[in-house]
């Protein structure tokens, strides 16, 4: 199957995050299964800095947006077995950033009519277009409103994936007509709730919809986790797969990684990984005991957890825990963790920053990874934490709950719990603990947790079926 893969980020070029990732792995991996993927993304002044001698130009012509007509010019490269083609518009994307902009809706409009206007200059017939989030949702939309007279786009099928549903393009009603440049007739497949939504185009108009784990799948029905959306996913839920991300196995591997002092694997890590949590002390200036450590990598915001993990961290310090923090976010818990690691040196180490080389350390050092969210499409930090020998504490939700199942069955790889509350995390945390003290049962347990699967491989089998279900439908 060919398969043009829409991303607003892809790892290496441009990436803020669990999509870049996505989008950096799982084309690849689709090609290692036999099949054509092609990415297209943004041309951001950045990729054009650093690719510019790697850039190979095919062709440029306008965009028609509304009142607006642009140029867009189409450049193309190609990276680990993988066809990128990148989109050029100095005004839209020679930004520093990604995302943040006022003008964000106009700027990703563009971006999804350029690619079903770049299928015209390019020799490359999709039989699935796959976009992904709200910057390229409308993709679904416009090839249906603009495109479908044309024979190239006539059996083209569309896929969209929701990687995070609380992000949704949500702007006025006015878009629609002055910016979108949507007929009357198509106005109500973008409009919600007296807004244009990018995302519920998407869901109307994409003959499969997905989302990056089968259990935030069923979650997205409910309210609580939809964000609004949840009446228009019910109706359309027979359109609804959940596929499980996976992870770069050959940029996460402890075996082969540059940045961690000792390299280890799952039948040989004892003495190795040690080594590691020595040097992670040493970072961080903790004491040298038998004290586990229990870390997090993460944005400190509510809906990672970290309300109920300020709640509960006096216990676990009370109970011989060494606590390592990485992260940045709200002032309140940056403040909150500064504060602690003043109050216990030698207990406590945080660091308020994103050091992405720093978090390899963390994973390979520590002994517990906490990662409590309110709600996780699908998470990539436990599954780092499992290929390196760190035993994860989740809440059962989205793709939490589907990579780490408990291990008080003694087939698990974790330690679960299912409400959100304080109280559940510290009993999962407390329940950690004493398995920590049962040296021969917890390296058997931190075995079965590096020998878990969260390769992209049985993800790509995955996808792989479900375009093969969307190219039987009409």
């Amino acid at each position: 199957m060919k398969i043009l893969f829409c991303s607003s980020e892809v790892v290496p070029f441009a990436a803020s995050g669990g999509l870049g990732d996505v989008a950096g792995s799982l084309p690849k991996s689709l090609n290692a299964e036999g099949q054509d993927v092609r990415v297209i993304l943004p041309l951001y002044g950045k990729i054009k800095e650093k690719y510019s001698e790697d850039l190979k130009f095919i062709d440029s012509f306008n965009v028609s947006l509304g009142w607006r007509n642009q140029y867009c010019g189409l450049f193309t490269m190609e990276q680990n077995g993988v066809t990128y083609y990148l989109l050029d518009n100095e005004f839209y994307f020679n930004r520093p950033n990604l995302y943040g902009y006022g003008d964000d809706g106009e700027r990703f409009a563009f971006y999804s009519k350029a690619i079903l206007e770049s299928l015209l200059h390019m020799d490359f017939e999709p039989d699935i277009i796959h976009a992904n989030d709200w910057q390229s949702a409308l993709v679904t939309l416009y090839i249906n409103v603009y495109y479908r007279h044309i024979q190239k786009f006539q059996k083209i099928k569309t896929v969209f994936t929701i990687h995070n549903i609380a992000y949704q393009g949500q702007y006025g009603y006015n878009m629609i007509a002055d910016t979108l440049g949507l007929p009357q007739e198509w106005a109500h497949h973008a409009e919600y709730n007296g807004d244009t939504n990018f995302m519920k185009a998407a869901i109307e108009n994409a003959d499969k919809v997905t989302t990056v784990s089968p259990t935030y799948a069923q979650e997205i029905l409910d309210p609580w986790f939809a964000h609004g959306l949840d009446p228009i996913l019910r109706e359309k839920q027979h359109k609804l797969w959940g596929i499980l991300n996976g992870i770069d196995y050959e940029s996460y591997n402890p075996k082969t990684d540059k940045i961690i002092v000792k390299n280890f694997h799952a039948d040989a890590f004892i003495k190795n990984k040690a080594v590691c949590k020595k040097e992670l002390r040493s970072l961080f200036n903790l004491e040298e005991d038998g004290s586990p450590i229990i870390s997090m990598v993460t944005r400190l915001v509510g809906h990672k957890g970290v309300d109920i993990v300020v709640q509960a961290m006096q216990g676990l310090i009370d109970k011989g825990y060494q606590v390592v923090v990485l992260g940045t976010g709200e002032s309140q818990y940056e403040e909150f963790f500064r504060d602690l690691a003043a109050r216990y040196p030698g207990r406590v180490g945080v660091e308020i920053a994103f050091i992405p080389a720093l978090s390899r350390k963390i994973y390979a050092g520590s002994d517990m990874f906490l990662m409590p969210s309110k709600s996780e499409p699908c998470g990539l930090s436990q599954m780092i934490a499992l290929r390196y020998g760190t035993v994860p504490i989740v809440r059962e939700t989205g793709g939490l709950k589907d990579s780490v199942k408990d291990s008080q069955d003694g087939v698990g790889n974790g330690f679960t719990f299912a409400n959100y509350s304080a109280d559940e995390l510290y009993g999962a945390c407390m329940r950690a603990y004493e398995g920590y003290q049962d040296t021969k049962g917890w390296r058997v347990l931190v075995k079965r947790a590096m020998q878990s699967d969260c390769s992209w491989k049985n993800s790509a089998k995955e996808y792989i079926r479900m375009y093969e279900d969307t190219m039987k439908l009409w």
